[in-house]
């Protein structure tokens, strides 16, 4: 029979499930504060934010973000934060802080030399030097780092990946989360394992199993928004929504782009993470409830109104498309900064929108809006 270790500060309920789509409110109390559900989490991937104080993203109303496990154990190194006082005191957030294993970087960003049932030795993508990462040094890292949520290591395998090697990649997941769980005995960090199974309906719910004999607050789904079309993330997604226990949120990793926002809380997400809205903005392009705007284009020359009228952040009601277009072509910082505070203000005004249409049991309304509107369709 699996144990689990008693942690201190947990909760989550159901705060309101909306009578004709089935998607929910909910309030996930951590240690460092409640959470209300479906929630967007900014991501600050080597303990900030990209361009933005603490200060700003609590402002744009955030109630939790993500570090990288992988960023910060190769920069400034684990011990290091650890000697800090942890996450919240190194980076002076003092709401909840989720930290993602690792995996998903170790794949995505390395020169893999070797995957073996024991973990992962790959290279630095800065100096190239060798690395191995186990389970149990994930878990290892994370508890210095200190977050409210950690990850389990997962094997993250790559769309297009033949079932042979995806099922592989399922029982490697399976393995290395009981490895996990006997490692982590920190009471103030809540450990998420994470589905995975590729594109694969049944390995999929085999990997919801797994995860569910280790669950205790939460539960993760890896491995999508990779490259694969979204219809067919949305089916994976429809696959695994009959499957969850109802009393834990379910987190939907590296997804932010307002369309899927909105269809993953309508298949039962909860929770969502992704560098999406401030990558594009040092791009020069935002989000808005127009669609997107790339501030960048001539058009936007001597266009002296806000990004968008309906937002109320300090870039919108101070700050025109010119001057920021003007910003952004001479390379002034500050350009990209007010679009990435712009659109994190947009992000979480989007599901403060979805929370407000469940809490009314008019969620099936605001998606069918939604879906016909520029705001979507302007966006693709």
């Amino acid at each position: 029979m699996n144990k689990h270790i008693e942690t201190t500060g947990f909760s989550y309920k159901v705060l309101h499930t909306c009578r004709r789509s089935g998607a929910r409110v909910g309030e996930l109390t951590t240690p460092h504060g409640k959470i209300v559900t479906p929630v967007f989490m900014p991501v600050g991937t080597q303990a900030a934010v990209k361009s933005l104080s603490p200060a700003e993203v609590e402002d744009a109303q955030a109630e939790i973000i993500l570090s990288n496990t992988y960023h910060l154990y190769l920069r400034p190194g684990h011990k290091s934060v650890e000697r800090a006082g942890g996450l919240h005191s190194f980076m002076a957030w003092n709401r909840p802080i989720l930290t993602d294993s690792g995996g998903f970087q170790v794949f995505s960003l390395s020169g893999i030399s070797k995957i073996t049932d024991e973990g992962v030795f790959f290279h630095s993508h800065i100096d190239g030097s060798g690395h191995m990462i186990t389970p149990e040094k994930s878990i290892e890292i994370q508890n210095a780092l200190g977050a409210d949520i950690i990850m389990a290591f997962d094997y993250c395998s790559a769309h297009g990946t033949d079932k042979t090697e995806a099922e592989r990649a399922v029982e490697l997941t399976r393995d290395w989360l009981a490895r996990c769980a006997a490692r982590h005995t920190d009471k103030r960090q809540m450990l998420f394992p994470i589905v995975q199974g590729n594109m694969y309906a049944d390995l999929r719910i085999r990997s919801l199993k797994h995860a569910l004999a280790h669950a205790q607050c939460g539960v993760a789904i890896g491995g999508l928004s990779v490259g694969e079309p979204k219809p067919l993330m949305y089916e994976m997604l429809d696959v695994l929504k009959p499957h969850y226990p109802e009393a834990m949120p379910r987190y939907l990793m590296g997804v932010g782009s307002p369309d899927c926002l909105v269809e993953g809380v309508l298949r039962g997400i909860d929770m969502f993470d992704c560098v999406l809205p401030t990558r594009i903005a040092r791009n020069g392009t935002a989000f808005t409830s127009k669609g997107r705007v790339v501030v960048r284009n001539g058009k936007y020359k001597e266009d002296f109104s806000p990004l968008d009228e309906a937002c109320s952040c300090y870039a919108c009601q101070n700050y025109t498309k010119a001057y920021l277009r003007h910003l952004l072509n001479v390379g002034e910082i500050l350009g990209g900064r007010m679009i990435s505070l712009h659109n994190i203000t947009y992000t979480v005004g989007l599901i403060k929108r979805v929370r407000a249409a469940i809490l009314n049991d008019q969620f099936l309304d605001f998606v069918n809006a939604f879906r016909e509107s520029p705001e979507y369709k302007n966006m693709q």
